[in-house]
């Protein structure tokens, strides 16, 4: 069966050049669960003059300028890569989540799988992950992440954990990689309580505590 999602090459270089693990694999998403980002990118485009419309949780189509007029796609495109050039190396962590990801990968091996815009972006946003205890490689993606983590999945028997805010992400993984255990972790809890049930979940949550207990049992840690 054809992969729904392919990976892309730029991020399949990536993934061939981690070495090859036998225990269990966390693939986590670093946006709003590693870092809080939609605080900064509220902050961000109310600098310029918008402001989100609700707490569904979207970005393109959710967005207006202080008159109520919407903000086009390009716009918030636009934005959100601003946002990432000046910021990408500020961003403050969400709390629980170095300790919980150091303790899981005394028995996991974790990869932090962003859809980070701007590869010029991933060596600052490494240093901060770094400054902030948190070492484990880092992957840059463009699109859903199905793919990815299907190919960083290859060849292991061990049980697969996928962490993302996104509902089209997980849905994508899911669609790729059956087995995998979907967590959908939000940050912001305006945005968790919106949203939308999802099939498949095993977890939806804003704690990481909670995140690191519930991984623990799944995979016997």
């Amino acid at each position: 069966m054809a992969e729904p999602h392919p990976v892309e090459p730029a991020t399949l270089t990536q993934i061939s050049v981690l070495p090859k693990g036998t225990r269990p694999l966390i693939v986590c998403d670093i946006d709003e669960v590693v870092l809080h980002f939609i605080p900064h990118l509220e902050e961000y485009i109310g600098q310029r003059g918008y402001r989100f419309d609700s707490h569904v949780y979207k970005l393109i189509g959710n967005i207006s300028a202080l008159d109520g007029s919407p903000a086009n796609d390009e716009t918030v495109r636009s934005m959100i890569q601003g946002f990432f050039d000046a910021h990408a190396g500020e961003q403050r962590l969400v709390d629980g989540a170095a300790d919980s990801l150091n303790a899981l990968s005394e028995f996991a091996d974790i990869v932090l799988l962003t859809n980070l815009p701007g590869g010029h972006n991933k060596p600052v946003r490494t240093s901060l992950l770094e400054r902030n205890g948190i070492s484990f490689p880092l992957v840059t993606n463009r699109g859903p992440k199905g793919g990815a983590v299907a190919a960083l999945a290859a060849g292991r028997r061990e049980g697969v954990i996928f962490i993302d805010d996104s509902p089209s992400n997980l849905r994508s993984v899911r669609a790729s990689l059956a087995n995998a255990v979907l967590i959908q972790f939000i940050a912001d809890a305006r945005f968790l309580a919106t949203a939308e049930p999802l099939e498949g979940l095993g977890l939806k949550t804003n704690d990481w505590h909670q995140t690191r207990t519930y991984i623990e049992g799944v995979l016997g840690g």
